[in-house]
């Protein structure tokens, strides 16, 4: 980091520092960041200030508050706790709706033929553009701290996903991390959960995980944070594969 970036990075941290009673409230909030050392809520803030200075939230229906913005920035963060923000410096906009949203999208079958499709979303993430979000899902999110979901983790997992220019459920990986071998986990568990979808049975995650690798990276990711448990018990080579790239061992809700 240059001398001009490190002095940018301590004046906005100390200029633009997240008020310790919002940080606080919404620390007590999110079950998922109680059992985060102080050394590393600490860090999480760092980065939660950051992001908020670099983002720009758009309110689509709704009045978005300090404390909503606070509690997207403190969840998006966690992900990149050991990865740094750089990772989510191309793209600005976070825009949030009050509730599930509809958006058209043109099916093609395997013939060829194009169908127009409407689907009801809770969050979307765009390769260079925003990351959209409901806050009525953020919420239940929070109030039962469902393990195996969380839309703010599933969208950042998108865009980490992103960051080779296409989305295919292998982001960058780490000097180190070899990548057929993230790519024999994966893939197995993921012809492993199709099989399981294609055949009706009963799934240790969630089935929606099938529909594509990338939508596989980012249920996953959710799983690995929210329900390290389930994960490492059932798909203990993903666990593992997750573990290297996000560099941190994560905790599960109580």
């Amino acid at each position: 980091m240059n001398f001009v970036k490190r002095f940018k990075t301590r004046y906005i941290l100390h200029r633009h520092a997240i008020k310790p009673n919002v940080w606080h409230a919404v620390i007590e909030r999110l079950e998922l960041l109680h059992r985060l050392s102080a050394v590393e809520k600490a860090h999480l803030r760092s980065l939660s200030t950051l992001l908020l200075h670099e983002k720009r939230f758009i309110g689509v229906g709704i009045i978005i508050t300090d404390d909503m913005r606070v509690t997207v920035a403190a969840q998006a963060c966690l992900p990149i706790l050991y990865l740094g923000l750089d990772l989510l410096s191309a793209w600005t906009d976070i825009v949030i709706y009050p509730t599930a949203f509809f958006v058209n999208r043109d099916q093609v079958d395997e013939y060829g033929i194009v169908h127009p499709q409407e689907r009801l979303l809770s969050g979307e993430a765009w390769s260079r553009g925003p990351v959209i979000l409901s806050w009525s899902d953020i919420e239940q999110d929070i109030r039962k701290c469902h393990q195996g979901h969380n839309v703010i983790i599933h969208e950042i997992a998108h865009k980490l996903d992103m960051l080779d220019g296409s989305s295919n459920g292998m982001p960058p990986l780490h000097f180190k991390m070899p990548i057929p071998e993230w790519t024999a986990a994966l893939s197995e568990a993921y012809r492993t959960l199709q099989q399981h979808v294609q055949h009706y049975e009963r799934t240790c995650g969630n089935p929606y995980a099938a529909s594509s690798p990338a939508e596989f990276f980012a249920v996953f990711s959710e799983y690995f944070f929210t329900a390290p448990d389930v994960q490492s018990r059932h798909f203990p080579l993903v666990y593992k594969q997750l573990a290297q790239y996000y560099r941190q061992v994560p905790y599960v809700c109580q």
